[in-house]
This record gives C-alpha cells, structure tokens and sequence, in this order.
C-alpha cells in the first residue's frame, strides 16, 4: 500500500517529464498485456496501434501519429528512451515550463511520424514494418533545449564536463550515420523530431509559442469535461447570518499542517520527490486526499 501511495504522490507532485515517464510506462505494460509474444520473444503490434509508412494507411488511422510514440519494442528499448527523456526533460524545464515541455514533446511526436511517413511514400527509401517509440518527441525536446542554451555545461558518466550543444550534436551524428541501416524509419524520425526542435526554438525567439496549441487543445477539454462552474445568477438568496467564529485552537493546527506541507514541497522542488522521508512521503499522500 506504501509503494502504491509513493507512485501516486511521484505523479501528483512529479514535473512534467515525470508524468510523460508514467504514460509511457503505463502504454508499455498494456502491450505486454496485448500484443507481447512470449514464444517469439517480440511485439506484434495492430496497424491500429503502430504508425505504417504507407501515407494511404494514415489516412484510415490518423490517431496513430500519436499512438505509436507511447508504445516500444522491447523494454531496453523504453529504458534508454525513458533515461534521455528524464535528463532532457529535466534540463528543459531549466527555462520553459511544464506546459511548454508537453507541446514540445506530443508536436514532437507528431511531426516525427509525418517525417517518417513522407520519407518513406515519397523518397522510395523501402519497406518498413512500421515505427514504434517515442524517440522522435524526445530528440524535439533535446534539441530544443540545446538551441536555446548551447553552452549549457552538463556532467556525463565517464565523460565528465561536456556543452549541451556537444552531447546533441554527437546523438543527431550517430543518428545521420546510421540513416540508412535496418532502422531507416527510426533515425528519419528522430531527425524529423530534432527538426522541429530547432524550429520551435527559433519561432518562439521571434515570439511564435506553437506549444500553446496543445496547452490551448487540453485547455479546452479541460473546460469541456471538467467540473462546472456556479452560475452567480442561479444563486438562491437567503438571509444572511454571520458564521461562528472558528475555535482559535483549528486555525493554529491547519496554519501548522499548511507550512509543513509548504515544506515538504520546497524540498521536492530542490531535491525530488525521492529525497523525502517515508513519515514525510505519509503525510503528504494523506494531506493530499
């Protein structure tokens, strides 16, 4: 019950990348559910889930230009995918906010896929079984991070003090090399990805935010199927009575819990959510019911 408390409260209180980690964890456990073959050892998944390279076929499945980028095909495959969208994520929300990393990443994904489609129909680069991933979303978001601050300097493993803007250019160097071996539909979606990176990049320094469109989209169903407002007109008058005054004694106990909550959010936003203590980690789950 604790560990299932802990994984609601890393969502709750989590940054956006954080949340991006759990969809696409949780998309990965529902395709070992449904598509896993264990005798083989692979992933079969429907031409409803995975984007097919035939633009004829997007046109019956257009959902699948946002379907494919929370699905992969095997775990190793999500591991790598999750660490690097962990690091970029993370180094994103450095300067933009958690709304701006969202329509980065899911505009991302979707120009990925139309990259890898339109390469495939239109530039006879073979056949392809389809693309599954979200590489294309996290190669946006990097790249967008490294145009706006190139000289960021970060620690790797083993490497030491490198510039964001060397460790990108080294990825999208691997990714050129390799353009052309058995993961053609791979590498053309991460470069589609990277692409559009650099342009969001660019079009937001003149004053062009295209993040909003997402932000305006899950604005808008937010608004659709959230709670409703009260209408001040539909109001029923009463006579008024003055409330009680509260005991003195419940204002001090709730002043107490608000700044210990206050707190232990400041610790999370200095030092994660896992830096927290097990009595700390209670306590804010129950606070938050």
């Amino acid at each position: 019950m604790n560990m299932l408390n802990d994984i609601k409260a890393a969502y709750k209180y989590g940054g956006m990348e954080q949340k991006l980690i759990f969809w696409n964890v949780g998309a990965f456990l529902v395709s070992v559910l449904f598509w896993y073959q264990f005798r083989l050892g692979v992933f079969s998944f429907p031409t409803e889930v995975k984007l097919i390279a035939d633009y004829r076929q997007l046109v019956f499945h257009p959902w699948t230009l946002l379907t494919y980028g929370f699905f992969h095909a095997s775990f190793f495959h999500l591991l790598f995918n999750l660490m690097v969208l962990n690091f970029s994520g993370k180094l994103f929300q450095t300067f933009f906010t958690p709304k701006q990393l969202l329509g980065v990443y899911i505009l991302g994904l979707l120009l990925a896929g139309l990259g890898f489609v339109l390469a495939f129909s239109f530039f006879n680069l073979g056949l392809s079984s389809g693309l599954v991933g979200a590489s294309g979303a996290i190669m946006a978001v990097l790249v967008a991070t490294a145009t706006y601050a190139p000289q960021m300097n970060i620690r790797l493993l083993l490497i030491g003090q490198v510039q964001l803007w060397q460790f990108t250019l080294v990825i999208l160097g691997i990714d050129l090399l390799q353009l052309f071996t058995e993961n053609t539909g791979g590498h053309v979606a991460h470069l589609s990805g990277a692409l559009f990176g650099f342009v969001y990049i660019k079009l937001l320094q003149q004053g062009t935010d295209l993040s909003k469109i997402i932000s305006g989209f899950f604005d808008t169903l937010a608004q659709l199927f959230g709670p409703k407002k009260k209408n001040a007109f539909k109001k029923v008058h009463r006579t008024y009575q003055k409330p009680a005054p509260k005991p003195a004694m419940k204002v001090v106990i709730k002043d107490k819990t608000q700044q210990q909550i206050d707190d232990i959010l400041d610790k999370i936003s200095q030092s994660g959510y896992d830096s927290l203590s097990a009595d700390e980690k209670e306590f804010l789950f129950k606070a938050g019911k």
